[in-house]
């Protein structure tokens, strides 16, 4: 059952439903401050989206990792500026940041 939900869940993503949360996602990315220290495809104070997805690429656990590193914050992975903790966030909202910003921050 749980690889049914795994294959729908990469379904809907690769078909385009995940485009419908991409807005969602980058209004939140917005409302918490991310997008000042982080661009889609240009290193600002923090790593491009692109640079973290291509970081994690391939890596199953990524999403997870990702959320938890939102959630935690922390510096060394990226260089020596820590990124704030975002402790308010809620685990779904922590997922839809972290499967945006793995798929490239899309617009749409």
């Amino acid at each position: 059952m749980k690889q049914l939900a795994l294959a729908t869940a990469t379904l809907l993503v690769a078909s385009g439903a995940y485009a419908m949360d991409a807005a969602a996602a980058k209004a939140l990315a917005s409302k918490n401050a991310c997008l000042a220290c982080h661009a889609v495809d240009k290193k600002l104070v923090g790593p491009s989206y692109k640079d973290v997805a291509a970081k994690h690429k391939g890596q199953a656990d990524a999403e997870a990792k990702v959320a938890a590193r939102i959630k935690s914050g922390g510096s060394g992975m990226y260089g020596p500026i820590p990124m704030p903790a975002q402790p308010n966030l809620k685990d779904d909202e922590l997922k839809l940041l972290a499967a945006w910003i793995l798929a490239g921050a899309p617009d749409k």
